[in-house]
């Protein structure tokens, strides 16, 4: 299955391999959306809107029919269960993302912990753990709170 989704996902030029052809862009699009299911499930509801929301900035972000995104969704899952934490996928997307993009990214996430309407306990420490997992400045990461707060839109 990871075979199949490397293909769905890579990107055809060399620019996202590493050493050993290891396509990068599909572990970051992986790492990425582990980031919002760990999100979505903190206050262990994962709610419709929660998962439409994903799927929505799946599509957007990356591009991908619905298919793709489920598959991303799934690949992203088992990959959360065979995570004893998230260092993993936040140091995979710490030595490829940008500053800018990682902010891009935190703004997301507050985006999924608002989906169901409510900021929950925990989601709010989660978020926060992962501003500091992310090497965001705690003023990156209320300035990304506020913005979606001002812009929310239930599904």
């Amino acid at each position: 299955m990871m075979d199949i989704l490397k293909k769905v996902f890579g990107k055809t030029s060399e620019e996202g391999k590493q050493g050993g052809g290891r396509d990068v862009s599909h572990d970051i699009r992986i790492a990425s959306c582990a980031l919002l299911l760990e999100m979505s499930q903190i206050d262990d509801e994962f709610s419709d809107s929660e998962r439409d929301r994903i799927m929505s900035i799946l599509k957007k972000n990356f591009q991908i029919s619905d298919e793709h995104a489920e598959a991303l969704l799934k690949a992203s899952k088992e990959g959360l269960d065979g995570s004893i934490d998230l260092w993993r996928f936040t140091n995979l997307i710490n030595k490829n993302y940008s500053p800018e993009e990682k902010f891009g990214l935190i703004e997301i996430i507050w985006k999924i912990a608002y989906a169901d309407g409510k900021l929950d306990k925990h989601e709010d420490y989660l978020v926060h753990k992962l501003a500091q997992l992310l090497r965001l400045d705690h003023t990156r990461l209320i300035e990304a709170k506020l913005k979606v707060k001002r812009e929310y839109r239930p599904l």
